[in-house]
């Protein structure tokens, strides 16, 4: 779908928001109810949170699960290539 914009209508945490990007409106969809599962996760955890707090709690557990994705990437990265193409991307 490269160079085409999708928009599609989602509810995140009781919010009604209008996503636009350059993924299909599926995509989008499925990122926008996986922030709903966290925040609605963490709110039944913890129900006198803020919106606002449970909302940046969210986002820091979602970052921290990148993080750790991207750490894994990085450790499988250098076990396939040899050195010296990783060493050649790094300094690119």
């Amino acid at each position: 779908m490269a160079g085409q914009e999708s928009r599609v209508e989602v509810e995140i945490f009781g919010e009604y928001y209008t996503l636009k990007g350059d993924s299909s409106p599926e995509e989008l969809l499925m990122l926008a109810n996986y922030v709903n599962r966290k925040m609605k996760a963490l709110s039944g955890r913890n129900p006198r949170l803020s919106r606002i707090q449970t909302a940046v709690l969210a986002a820091l557990n979602i970052a921290e699960e990148l993080k750790r994705l991207q750490e894994e990437h990085d450790n499988l990265v250098k076990i396939i290539e040899p050195p010296e193409e990783h060493n050649k991307k790094k300094n690119s």
